[in-house]
């Protein structure tokens, strides 16, 4: 009979500590009501489908669509709608860059994300799902081009930007959509009016959407040595029709213009999302992504926020849109803040410098056939654990690291040398979402095991 009530009480606690080790009792906000983000379209689809929804998302659209946005969201009926649409898929999707209705998603998108914001914001999430791939797969082709091993004296005097366009050249597509738009943006209209801004970026966009980022990534972030080649990438997408104009704007004012379009709108809050300088990663970029960085850059070219090479200096990276900050008034500090995110941003310079040189951050690949281009090792240089991964699932670690950027193969402007000391603590982030676990919180399933195993032997004993 003890030995009986020994065993109904081992059973009842193994299922109560098992409870507690699962990840669904882990009720805090890291968890709670969290959903596998869809695209918007498909879940415009789902909430249509359902009553209560579609006659909510019907009625926020309506108060957006009022003069006074904040009059409108200020009516109780317009925020009872919203409330209701936060626990919807609306709320979370996502849209893919390039996708077949991608227009027709980030509508859906900013329908519901511009009702949750009071005024302007200067970072706008981005509505775009994040990158996860790397620069690797590119690199094996570019290091053809960007004379990574290869001998230093022919690579040095190789014209890079010149190779990538005889690269483009060499593929039907590429070859096509380039001459599409070198003769669209250079046809001019009238005395007055040297091209047609609007079929001229146009044309941009469709190069850099349509076209692998093997071919427009050579052309747009080749390395070079000299003026000539220098002035060959700052000329890539034909900047005294797509770029330059007769008067700088002011940048804010370029900025509420872009964020009028929903297109524009969403590939600038996708650039500041990807490229916004973190001095909490080794190569100043979220997640040290390069490759989100590099593809959310090339997204804004063929928009009002289009950005160039503000110069053909080869010593020096600044690339700037066509805007300054005269006349901002009191408003000058955050114009001025803007502008440094594109001119003095060191992940983008980083970025652009990698990609020229054909390098990549030291982190573990995904998969065997996403193997990161290592750095070039230097003695007594403490690198990267192998370990690290840029996924949004990453180990529980700590890594403490001093080094700089020129030393791990990612070469520095010469007037900034760029050195980093610092201790990150990794954590594990759910996918989708900025919520983030920590290492040491929550029930953890070795604790209950063993704590089960010493009870088990006690009551084994005591039954006996």
């Amino acid at each position: 009979m003890i030995l009986a009530n020994a065993f109904c009480l081992f059973f009842f606690l193994d299922e109560t500590l098992r409870s507690l080790a699962s990840p669904s009792s882990l009720q805090g906000p890291e968890l709670h009501g969290w959903r596998p983000p869809v695209d918007c379209v498909r879940a415009n689809e789902l909430c249509a489908a359902e009553s209560n929804c579609s006659s909510r998302y019907r009625t926020l659209r309506q108060c957006l669509a009022g003069r006074d946005r904040n009059t409108m969201l200020a009516n109780r009926e317009c925020q009872a709608a919203l409330e209701v649409l936060q626990e919807s898929p609306l709320y979370d999707c996502r849209c893919k860059r390039g996708m077949k209705k991608e227009l027709q998603c980030l509508q859906i998108y900013w329908s519901i994300h511009l009702g949750l914001t009071e005024g302007e914001e200067f970072y706008e999430a981005s509505p775009y799902e994040p990158v996860t791939s790397r620069l690797s797969d590119i690199f094996r082709l570019a290091s053809i081009f960007s004379g990574t091993g290869a001998d230093p004296v022919v690579s040095a005097k190789s014209n890079h930007c010149l190779d990538a366009a005889k690269a483009c050249n060499l593929n039907d597509n590429c070859k096509k959509l380039r001459s599409s738009y070198i003769s669209i943006c250079n046809r001019e209209i009238s005395p007055t009016e040297r091209c047609n801004r609007r079929k001229c970026h146009k044309a941009l966009r469709q190069f850099f959407d349509r076209v692998p980022s093997e071919y427009t990534y050579r052309m747009l972030f080749c390395s070079c040595q000299d003026q000539a080649c220098a002035e060959r990438r700052r000329q890539t997408i034909l900047p005294s029709c797509s770029y330059e104009d007769k008067e700088k704007p002011n940048c804010l004012d370029l900025r509420s213009l872009c964020r009028t379009d929903h297109l524009c709108r969403s590939r600038l809050a996708d650039f500041h999302t990807n490229c916004r300088a973190s001095y909490r990663t080794l190569t100043s970029c979220p997640a040290d992504n390069y490759q989100a960085c590099l593809g959310s850059y090339a997204g804004m070219i063929g928009f009002d926020m289009t950005p160039n090479y503000v110069d053909s200096s080869p010593t020096g990276i600044v690339v700037s849109p066509w805007c300054s900050c005269r006349g901002s008034g009191n408003m000058e500090e955050e114009c001025e803040k803007f502008l440094r995110d594109f001119t003095e941003n060191p992940c983008l310079r980083n970025a652009i410098q990698a990609f020229g040189n054909g390098t990549d951050v030291n982190v573990s690949p995904k998969s065997p056939l996403l193997q990161a281009t290592q750095a070039p090792k230097v003695e007594k240089t403490p690198s990267l654990p192998d370990d690290l991964s840029d996924s949004t699932s990453l180990g529980t670690s700590v890594i403490t690291t001093c080094t700089s950027v020129q030393e791990q193969g990612l070469k520095a402007n010469n007037s900034k040398e760029l050195s980093m000391c610092f201790t990150e603590l990794t954590t594990n982030i759910i996918p989708g979402s900025n919520k983030v676990i920590r290492p040491n919180s929550g029930p953890c399933r070795a604790r209950p095991s063993a704590a089960l195993t010493a009870l088990l032997l006690l009551l084994l004993k005591w039954a006996l």
